[in-house]
């Protein structure tokens, strides 16, 4: 099942059975991304382009955005 966090810029997609858990994410921005609580991605924590950065460097693309009109 997929998972979608959003603000009013971005919505980020998270496919957990694609998920590695090579967490470059946590390591990136653990003010965003905290797996021990829930919900686990806090997308007010950061900025847009912090957030398309850090999802565009995810090794296993089970993290995905896109972007609000």
């Amino acid at each position: 099942m997929e998972k979608k966090y959003s603000n009013d810029e971005i919505t980020i997609l998270w496919k957990p059975k694609t998920c590695i858990h090579a967490a470059e994410c946590v390591k990136a921005l653990p003010k965003v991304y905290n797996p021990k609580e829930n919900p686990w991605i806090k997308i007010e924590n950061a900025t847009t382009d912090e957030l398309k950065a850090q999802i565009g460097k995810c090794p296993s693309g089970a993290l995905s955005f896109s972007e609000k009109e």
